[in-house]
């Protein structure tokens, strides 16, 4: 049981530390981010009305999943919005045929799968604390 809880704080906070990483480095240059990603979106099917507002909103998402897995807490909701987020990203990159993101984009979404199926071992976090 205590590998169990360990393998599952090692892949928590490495899927944590990802979704931190590209949160924090977008957040704080965020109209930039927007403008590159609506570009990239621009001779795509989706309308710039709905690319822009998630090109704002994902960063900051991406940025507080990230928080929540590295400190523990929220973790079912943090999985599922962030497998969720990841099925989003799946979605747009297809729509511009960004194939070469795919696989990181999967894998990513196999983590948060893989977290959610297990989280009964989420013993080393705040959740678990406080359930005390």
């Amino acid at each position: 049981m205590i590998n169990n809880s360990i393998t599952f704080v090692i892949l928590r906070l490495a899927i944590g530390t990802s979704m931190f990483c590209h949160g924090i480095v977008r957040v704080v240059k965020l109209p930039k981010f927007s403008a590159w990603m609506v570009e990239k979106f621009v001779n795509s099917m989706l309308p710039k009305a709905l690319v822009t507002p998630f090109s704002y909103a994902l960063p900051i998402i991406e940025l507080v999943i990230g928080v929540l897995l590295l400190i523990g807490l929220f973790t079912r909701v943090a999985l599922i919005v962030g497998g969720f987020t990841m099925v989003a990203l799946i979605f747009g990159s297809g729509m511009i045929e960004d194939w070469g993101a795919l696989p990181s984009q999967m894998i990513h979404t196999f983590f948060f799968a893989v977290l959610l199926s297990y989280l009964n071992y989420n013993s080393y976090s705040v959740d678990n604390a406080l359930k005390r």
